[in-house]
């Protein structure tokens, strides 16, 4: 079986960087992008993270559907590199808001609800892809449960929504670090 590593922590707290230097010790590497550029400071971050990465490491721009995008990678490269789930949760949690041109902040506690259960069952998903997948997976995510409780309910319900995910990967992986500072502490 496959090895998973989860990487977690704070934003700008070195979690993408320490996952590349883990990640460069494998000859056929593939990045899953879960980002989408959706304005020019995204469009930077973007840019910023393709800048670090070797050259030889292909990439595949996955905003949805990330379980697929690992069982299609299964044994074909070394590593599968997942970068990062609470970008893949945002994409899912507001998909349909930015379909029906909505203002994302008026979703009603039933959706919100039914969307949490659907990102869960998408996250149990992936935890499954990578779980029977031959090809070593690392996994970064944020940390967000550590700060002030959210103003509002869709901001309250991605933060559930990310330690819940959080929890399921982390049951999943062979090891986790939390990165602090820039700094890795290994938790598992």
């Amino acid at each position: 079986m496959a090895k998973i590593t989860l990487i977690l922590g704070g934003a700008r707290s070195g979690k993408s960087v320490f996952a590349e230097e883990i990640a460069k010790k494998y000859n056929d590497v593939t990045y899953i992008a879960t980002a989408e550029v959706k304005d020019d400071e995204m469009r930077e971050r973007i840019q910023v993270h393709r800048a670090r990465r070797p050259h030889n490491w292909k990439s595949i721009e996955a905003p949805y559907n990330v379980d697929k995008a690992v069982s299609d990678l299964n044994g074909k490269v070394g590593l599968v590199f997942i970068d990062c789930i609470t970008l893949y949760i945002t994409n899912m949690l507001l998909h349909a808001e930015v379909t029906n041109s909505a203002n994302s902040a008026n979703i009603q506690a039933d959706d919100l609800r039914n969307r949490q259960a659907q990102i869960l069952v998408e996250i149990d998903k992936l935890s499954q892809a990578c779980r029977e997948s031959r090809s070593d997976v690392i996994i970064v995510s944020n940390e967000v449960g550590l700060g002030i409780v959210p103003d509002n309910a869709l901001s309250r319900v991605f933060r559930d929504i990310a330690g819940s995910a959080n929890q399921i990967l982390a049951d999943e992986a062979d090891e986790v670090y939390f990165m602090v500072a820039g700094i890795a502490q290994r938790v598992k």
